[in-house]
């Protein structure tokens, strides 16, 4: 692709960040999740109608850094130790729900459709996704942010986005390698591991070293600065181990999160321990301080991978008469709304809690839309399968809320959902 006049990219530029604004503002009001207007914007503006904006190397370049600094929200927002405090029943909800939809939408791409095994990993892994956001959103809402079914779904959803992301490191790796053997996948599987370990206690190094420079500085920007370069540097190491990027900005968030701690062995005697201590454990104030300031430039980055989504595929390429293409969307949204909606029943909660937990599971968002980018720019992908995949997580993504505000409308003052009330045994509520 040649590169555009500097105008033009500008005018592109501008264009995509208008249609983004408008068409999320636009969701927004209609109940609908802001990053499907993004991607309906993208649909608009892209080759598929009025052919305004194309996937430019330059505005690519933008949407990695708009992943990567999403990834290092998201990465701020987990709290690792929480989940291994939060027992067993977020753990069991965010394994089943990993597990339901990722075997029932490979059995069914492999089997049912004959697809090509990496192709079938692909789409399984895209059906894995859960975007708590939306869920938490509509929880806000609807005022059950603090019920126990939100608690359960929050643990769920820290191991589902760790999950989510290793699963999609090891999916690049293979989409490269080009196969899916346990010798393409091995060594980067143990760089993989040693980065997640190893990645957020040097990241929270670096981090402790910004914090005091920021404390003797009087540049308001240079917090906001040395942050987005540490993201990018991390990135830029994720990808060397064989990483996709979006995992360094992952472990730089959880590095820099209010609840990030490294509890060091009693039985290590270091000269420096307190010290080091201190240096590994968490600032709230820098922590609210970076979660601030850098907002902003994931509300600006961001939009700009979820327009390029819709741009990357021209819907007039794709042959809509297939009968295919219609089978293989409908077979993966039944997996899809089914495999997160039983997640919620692999635990002993009251019957009406087990079915709000299982909805507030379902819904795909941006994790999903990243997975499935990922396999239309490896090649693993054609346009056909892209589309079926991508009406699903549209249809996994606008659905939820509905689904959620429908149920609590009706059942949000059951006994068995009482924010005042405790948890019952599933034989003491019936269906």
């Amino acid at each position: 692709m040649m590169p555009l006049p500097i105008h033009e990219l500008l005018l592109m530029f501008a264009v995509l960040l208008a249609g983004a604004a408008l068409m999320g503002a636009l969701a927004g009001r209609l109940g609908i999740p802001p990053v499907v207007g993004e991607l309906l914007a993208g649909l608009l503006l892209g080759p598929s109608l009025l052919g305004w904006v194309e996937p430019a190397p330059t505005l690519k370049a933008m949407a990695e850094i708009g992943v990567a600094l999403l990834l290092f929200e998201v990465g701020m927002d987990t709290d690792l130790y929480r989940l291994t405090r939060a027992g067993s029943k977020p753990v069991a909800v965010a394994l089943a729900g990993f597990v339901f939809p990722a075997v029932g939408a490979y059995a069914a791409a492999y089997w049912l459709f004959d697809l090509q095994q990496l192709v079938s990993l692909f789409i399984a892994a895209t059906l894995t996704a859960t975007s708590i956001g939306i869920t938490v959103r509509v929880l806000k809402d609807l005022g059950r942010k603090h019920s126990e079914e939100a608690r359960i779904v929050l643990g769920a959803a820290v191991l589902d986005d760790v999950l989510g992301v290793i699963a999609l490191a090891f999916l690049y790796q293979i989409a490269v390698k080009g196969e899916a053997s346990f010798a393409a996948i091995a060594p980067v599987t143990l760089y993989i591991l040693l980065f997640m370990l190893l990645a957020p206690i040097a990241a929270k190094g670096v981090a402790w070293i910004i914090g005091a420079l920021d404390r003797r500085s009087d540049s308001p920007a240079l917090l906001l600065t040395l942050v987005v370069a540490l993201v990018l540097a991390f990135s830029a190491l994720a990808h060397a181990v064989g990483a996709p990027i979006l995992l360094g900005g992952f472990a730089a968030g959880i590095a820099l999160g209010r609840t990030f701690r490294v509890e060091l062995p009693s039985s290590i005697r270091l000269p420096f321990r307190a010290a080091l201590s201190r240096m590994l454990a968490a600032d709230p104030d820098i922590a609210h301080r970076v979660q601030t300031e850098t907002r902003p430039l994931v509300h600006l980055f961001a939009p700009v991978f979820f327009v390029l989504v819709g741009v990357s595929i021209n819907l007039r390429l794709v042959d809509w008469h297939s009968p295919r293409i219609w089978m293989l969307f409908g077979v993966l949204l039944a997996l899809a709304l089914i495999g997160k909606w039983l997640s919620g029943f692999v635990i002993r909660e009251a019957r009406l809690r087990q079915h709000a937990i299982g909805l507030c599971m379902i819904p795909r968002g941006e994790v999903g839309l990243i997975f499935a980018q990922l396999g239309l720019t490896q090649g693993i992908l054609d346009d056909g399968l892209y589309a079926a995949l991508l009406l699903v997580i549209l249809f996994t993504t606008f659905l939820p809320p509905f689904l959620l505000k429908g149920f609590y409308a009706l059942w949000g003052n059951h006994p068995a959902l009482r924010l005042d009330s405790p948890a019952r045994s599933p034989q003491s509520i019936s269906e």
